[in-house]
């Protein structure tokens, strides 16, 4: 009898930890999860039934339309998916978001190499500069390079005569997006380099690889699911970004690769959108880009898992 009690115990207290762990992580994704809920099922009161709003010839918000008896939150999201200005808006933030990633690659990338592989006089300078941006709010960031770019000031001034004017254009947005969506790209970068079993690189070198095959052919391959992760996060915050917009491209004109409409980032017309309307106008629109955000997040997931991404090889999986 002793000793059965004395298993029990031995059980419970072996699965208390896991019970704990359950327990804590469900209460934070119950958080992450019902404002999105509330937010997405959200039916202005009085909404009566509507009608199915006939497809938009190219939804690049709504993908999925609804049939006839959808649910009326359904309804309204489809019918402000189906909004040119939103379109235009989503379109715009996707392409500059594009631009800031491809340069958030190509220079931080190397940054990140440098910081995990080599010692140098004040890295630690370098590493706290690197990592500033992200805590620095968003107001602060805008304020900052509003004063850097400032058609007055030596650099501002050369910007414009460069061809590549901040104030109003896709060049200020992708600024503002390199800004404070980089050091996502130099710090998962770094991380991933120094992670890199320097045992492989060694034999690699010792079989005959010069340092530049040992890179490509070792050090790369296996630091790019870090990097690339890296990349996602620094797509999400360069999407995601507000206040840097508001005061250095609150709208944006056509100028150099953008010559669509006069518009702006999809978070500014979305803050322009509550400013007018309250939460009435904005929540359909502010839903239906949740859940595109979701699909393309929960695509690469499954993605991953299937092994059909570069960085996800099959047999290598978690």
């Amino acid at each position: 009898m002793t000793s059965t009690l004395s298993e029990t115990g031995a059980r419970l207290a072996h699965g208390a930890p896991r019970a704990v762990a359950i327990v804590l992580s469900a209460s934070l994704l119950i958080l992450f999860v019902l404002p999105i809920v509330a937010l997405v099922t959200y039916v202005p009161p009085g909404t009566s039934a509507p009608s199915v709003p006939p497809p938009p010839r190219a939804g690049a918000l709504a993908p999925l339309w609804p049939g006839p008896g959808a649910p009326t939150w359904l309804v309204e999201i489809a019918k402000a998916a189906g909004d040119p200005g939103a379109e235009t808006a989503l379109s715009f933030t996707l392409f500059a978001s594009g631009i800031a990633l491809a340069v958030s690659f190509v220079l931080g990338v190397p940054l990140g190499y440098l910081l995990a592989r080599h010692r140098f006089p004040g890295r630690s300078l370098v590493e706290a500069a690197v990592a500033l941006p992200v805590v620095v709010p968003h107001l602060v960031a805008g304020l900052a390079l509003l004063l850097l770019f400032q058609p007055q000031s030596p650099i501002g001034s050369l910007a414009i005569q460069l061809g590549v004017p901040v104030f109003g254009t896709i060049w200020g947005v992708a600024l503002v997006m390199i800004y404070v969506s980089a050091p996502y790209t130099v710090l998962a970068s770094e991380l991933s380099f120094r992670a890199v079993d320097a045992g492989a690189v060694e034999a690699a070198r010792t079989l005959g690889a010069s340092p530049a095959q040992a890179f490509q052919h070792v050090t790369l391959p296996l630091a790019l699911r870090g990097i690339l992760a890296g990349g996602i996060l620094t797509w999400a915050r360069a999407v995601s970004e507000i206040g840097g917009f508001l005061i250095l491209a609150y709208s944006v004109y056509p100028s150099g690769p953008y010559q669509g409409p006069v518009t702006s980032t999809l978070s500014v017309y979305l803050y322009n959108l509550y400013q007018i309307e309250g939460i009435v106008g904005v929540a359909s629109t502010a839903s239906a880009f949740l859940l595109l955000a979701f699909g393309i997040f929960l695509a690469v997931r499954l993605l991953e898992r299937w092994g059909r991404l570069p960085w996800a090889p099959r047999g290598l999986l978690p």
